[in-house]
Formats: C-alpha cells, structure tokens, sequence
C-alpha cells in the first residue's frame, strides 16, 4: 500500500481503462502527498499521443477511480505521453526499442559503474543487451535494473534532417 491506496489493484484499474481506450498504458506513479498529491499516468500509442487523446484518458480513468474510490484523499490526475526520455518499463520495451540510445541505471555496480548508456540490442534471457559508444556489448540482468530511459538521439536527428532538407 501506498498513502493507504491499494496501488497494485490502482495500477490494474488504469490499465484496463487507458488499453480499452486503445491506448498502450506506459507507467502510472503517485508523487506528493495531501493536497499536492498527483497521480500522473503515461499513455502512449504508435502514431504519437495528442492532448485530445490526454484528455480522453482523463476524463474515462477520472470517472472510473471517482466510481471505485481507491484514493481516499485528493489528487490531481495528469495523463501525458511518456515524453523523448520515456521510461523503459516493460521487458517488451527493450526489444521494441531495440537500436535506440538509452540510459540505463543498474542498483549494483557493473565494471565498476552504475549508469550505462548506449544503443539497445535486445533482450534475450533475461538480459538487456547494450552496445556501449566504444562498440562493445553489454549483457545486463533484467534484476539489477534500477531506471531505464531512452535518450534522444540528437545525431540520427541531424541526420534524418539533413536528408529531407531540413535544417
């Protein structure tokens, strides 16, 4: 329990309502407490997510956590798309993003470090695999994985830019 919220059966709810949507539910989290409390939700969906889909979200999971009456004390719900630096959070997401730039924070020190960043190579058992600036591979036990983010990559950027024209 969190703040005396049921946050597993929380978390089960908003996904239900955000994937009934259509939406791909990214990540939930609590930040505050009393009348600064916000439960802020990350939705997301291939094309991109618009402010109108944000306030579709709002409207159906505000509706269905006012009926059940999980949070017992205020809130302010945010819904917003996880942003360039989304959060890697499901063990598909690092086959999904396989290629990107990401940042990767482990709980226990490998070769002598913690943060990690490089280009996702997959995930094969168990396992995240990363290929660090240098050209070598790191395989990093799903367990030991604190944060994982993707960072935007300003190079393939300027690149892309470069061959449509665009400056």
């Amino acid at each position: 329990m969190r703040m005396g919220v049921e946050w597993d059966r929380l978390r089960r709810l908003i996904q239900e309502v955000v994937e009934g949507q259509g939406y791909e539910f990214v990540d939930a989290e609590f930040k505050g407490a009393g009348k600064n409390a916000i439960l802020r939700i990350f939705i997301d969906e291939p094309t991109g997510i618009s402010h109108r889909d944000c306030e579709l979200v709002s409207e159906q999971v505000g509706t269905v956590l006012d009926v059940e009456d999980l949070i017992p004390f205020s809130y302010t719900l945010e819904v917003s798309s996880p942003g360039l630096d989304r959060k890697l959070v499901k063990e598909s997401d690092y086959t999904r993003f396989s290629g990107k730039l990401a940042r990767i924070q482990t709980r226990i020190p490998l070769r002598q470090q913690k943060v990690f960043r490089g280009r996702l190579q997959g995930l094969q058992d168990g396992k995240v695999r990363l290929e660090l600036p240098k050209g070598d591979l790191l395989d990093i036990p799903l367990d030991v994985i604190q944060e994982a983010r993707l960072e935007f990559d300003w190079d393939a950027e300027r690149q892309q830019r470069r061959g449509t024209g665009q400056q």
